[in-house]
């Protein structure tokens, strides 16, 4: 039997495993250590330390580097113990949420949920007639509840999320915390042309510059999505080599 780690060995692999998810984050978002500085207000020399495990950063050093990252700074340091967690994928529609969130949850036996037909559940109605009759508001609040009791229900799950949720604070930091998030990222062509096939422009309907639309969406949300765990790019690929793709990435 391996003799236990003394305290500073444990010191050491904690700052080895800080180091590495920041390093880890910069690759996924391809963000410069550079550019990482700049948004953070941290200089490259501590970056530098940080990511190599020996950091010994301030909190407060801590603090600017993890509001860079879009992530709290207790998500930062929270140990990983291997909890298995809900998978969450996040992006506009005709990302493939759908498509590879039920092949995914499929090959990973667990349960798939969509978090819009969960909203339904709670309204009692139909997506489009919760917006008309309740309003944006309350179709928040039945969003909040919907994945509250998800959470509850199931320990492990892939679960495909609105488009908006990331525009509603509180929620999205629920999801942040609760599950890993991973954003299914497409080009605004590859969004229209796989929306048009569903047969429904929803939410675009009606609109004459539909394309623009997505893609003052995605620039609006870039930052937001950005805050997920991982980010699998769907471009110009067929499902089952996205599919591989999102499997590599929660391995």
């Amino acid at each position: 039997m391996n003799a236990p780690l003394s305290a500073q060995q444990q010191e050491h692999a904690f700052l080895a495993r800080l180091g590495e998810r920041v390093r880890t984050w910069r690759t996924e978002h391809g963000m410069t250590r550079k550019q990482l500085s700049v948004a953070s207000g941290v200089s490259e020399r501590y970056l530098a330390q940080l990511e190599a495990g020996q950091g010994n950063m301030s909190v407060l050093l801590l603090r600017k580097v993890a509001r860079a990252m879009g992530v709290g700074v207790e998500r930062l340091v929270r140990e990983d113990n291997g909890e298995q967690r809900p998978i969450a994928l996040l992006g506009l529609r005709g990302a493939g949420k759908s498509t590879l969130g039920a092949k995914l949850a499929q090959s990973l036996n667990v349960p798939f949920v969509e978090l819009d037909r969960e909203v339904e559940k709670e309204a009692g109605a139909p997506l489009g007639e919760v917006f008309a009759m309740y309003g944006q508001d309350a179709f928040r609040r039945f969003e909040r509840r919907a994945l509250e009791r998800v959470l509850a229900e199931h320990p492990q799950a892939v679960i495909a999320t609105g488009g908006s949720l990331v525009t509603d604070p509180g929620t999205y930091e629920l999801l942040l915390e609760r599950c890993r998030c991973i954003w299914l990222k497409a080009a605004p062509e590859e969004h229209m042309n796989r929306v048009i096939a569903q047969g429904d422009m929803r939410p675009f309907k009606g609109r004459s510059a539909a394309l623009d639309e997505i893609r003052k969406l995605l620039a609006d949300r870039d930052r937001l999505y950005g805050r997920a765990n991982a980010v699998v790019d769907t471009s110009g690929k067929t499902v089952r080599q996205s599919l591989a793709d999102l499997r590599r990435v929660i391995a």
